[in-house]
């Protein structure tokens, strides 16, 4: 009698055991899983995570003829107004000289001063205002309405671009439609965009955002390159009979 009741405290005991151990795994996974999903959504549903935002901001960036006036917020002395930027991207300043600014956007420009003032002032306190720049544009050529250059105002997609240079011509190869970017390099060859297949699917997904400077060539279709070699319709003259 003894014995059995010996063997039903151990069962009992070794079940116990087990329980506990089973309920803090458990304890132990649950908080785990809905952490990481709840990591998992909060990355998924934030959109400064995605890099089609990121793309889209553009900083204006300082090119020949800008001109902009500088602030010393402690040495108001070294405040410049109206400083040029010459043809070859440089800038001539008070107490430090020439300066290459070409390229580089206001933030950019104002650390790049600050650095140049250092070597004669303790700490500068700098802050740029541009005043004259270049307005963002686009080009637009090829077999399009009007050709030329365009205000570039927003964010503007490439179909949005055509249709502001007077839409395609009747010559146009709206399957290929070139999109050149400028470096400072020169022209340099972006995307080719089918823009006929796009607008007959009805969605405009794949439709890019123009940065400031690019051009847009649109080329002849097929026919149009072989129109002048075909036989043009004429009208015989009959001379009439005396």
């Amino acid at each position: 009698m003894k014995t059995m009741r010996t063997h039903w405290i151990l069962a009992g005991l070794v079940a116990f055991l087990v329980t506990a151990a089973t309920g803090t795994g458990a304890a132990q996974a649950a908080p785990r899983t809905e952490k990481t999903g709840a990591a998992e959504a909060s990355s998924s549903s934030n959109p400064a995570n995605g890099t089609e935002f990121q793309s889209r901001v553009r900083r204006y960036k300082i090119e020949p003829g800008d001109s902009f006036d500088i602030t010393f917020e402690l040495s108001p002395e070294f405040n410049q107004a109206g400083v040029s930027v010459q043809p070859d991207g440089f800038v001539t300043l008070h107490g430090i000289g020439d300066v290459h600014v070409q390229g580089q956007t206001v933030p950019e420009l104002t650390d790049t001063l600050r650095q140049a003032y250092s070597k004669i002032l303790n700490g500068p306190v700098i802050s740029i205002a541009l005043k004259d720049f270049q307005k963002p544009y686009f080009i637009a050529d090829g077999q399009i309405g009007r050709p030329g250059k365009y205000e570039l105002r927003g964010d503007m997609t490439l179909t949005e671009a055509v249709a502001i240079a007077g839409g395609f011509t009747d010559a146009a190869k709206h399957s290929e439609v070139r999109l050149y970017r400028r470096t400072s390099d020169g022209w340099t060859f972006a995307q080719i965009i089918n823009v006929k297949k796009m607008e007959a699917k009805g969605q405009l997904t794949e439709d890019p955002y123009l940065h400031p400077g690019d051009m847009l060539f649109v080329p002849k279709n097929r026919f149009s390159k072989i129109r002048p070699f075909l036989p043009s319709p004429s009208v015989s003259a009959i001379a009439p009979t005396l």
